[in-house]
């Protein structure tokens, strides 16, 4: 599987600050909306979560930056001086946008990344169900073997409760070693057959 013949089209929403790259296939039949949680300029996660978006066919692929939804650290004082912050509903707009969403999620310190925790507390003040019941390919990975074992575990107790329609988890160990970052792709084949026959058996 995987995409062709498709082109990039970079979009700017000029009201809200956020930017965003749009890929179109040929023939869409889906939007995949795709996010790394990690705000690095380099993220791994993103990376992948790019790669894998990309390995289902016949889709509009957007590829979401959290730097792009950068708001105050969550607290109920700054939510009542404030008010719900429009960031976040952007989001929550983006994920309503989305057929199937391709997320992955860094692991600092054995949990979320601070900026997807910041997104996903201040979306969930205005949508308990954040993931709004979509179709969700849940994945991780790290420099390390683990492959973000431990925020994966908690990804797929806790985001069902906020909507996530987890169908499928694939975690990738050791980027560095598995993933060629020039190609943009998965380089051990085992790992990358494995994450083709998760998007193949994708049960939407």
């Amino acid at each position: 599987m995987g995409a062709v013949g498709y082109r990039i089209i970079w979009v700017k929403i000029s009201v809200i600050g956020v930017s965003i790259f749009i890929t179109f296939n040929k023939n869409v039949d889906m939007k995949i909306i795709a996010f790394g949680g990690s705000p690095s300029k380099n993220s791994i996660n993103k990376k992948l979560a790019t790669y894998a978006a990309h390995l289902f066919e016949n889709a509009a692929i957007e590829v979401l930056d959290l730097n792009d939804f950068q708001m105050p650290l969550f607290s109920v004082d700054i939510e009542a001086t404030i008010g719900q912050h429009p960031l976040a509903q952007a989001f929550l707009d983006k994920i309503a946008s989305a057929d199937i969403l391709v997320v992955s999620l860094a692991e600092n310190n054995s949990n979320y990344s601070a900026a997807f925790k910041n997104v996903f507390d201040w979306c969930s003040r205005i949508m308990g169900k954040v993931f709004q019941e979509k179709p969700m390919l849940l994945m991780a990975t790290s420099d390390g073997k683990r492959g973000g074992a431990n925020v994966l575990e908690i990804a797929k107790n806790a985001l069902p409760r906020y909507g996530a329609d987890i169908k499928a988890v694939f975690s990738l160990p050791s980027f560095y070693e598995n993933f060629d970052i020039e190609k943009g792709k998965i380089s051990n084949p085992e790992l990358d057959e494995q994450l083709r026959e998760t998007v193949k058996n994708f049960g939407v």
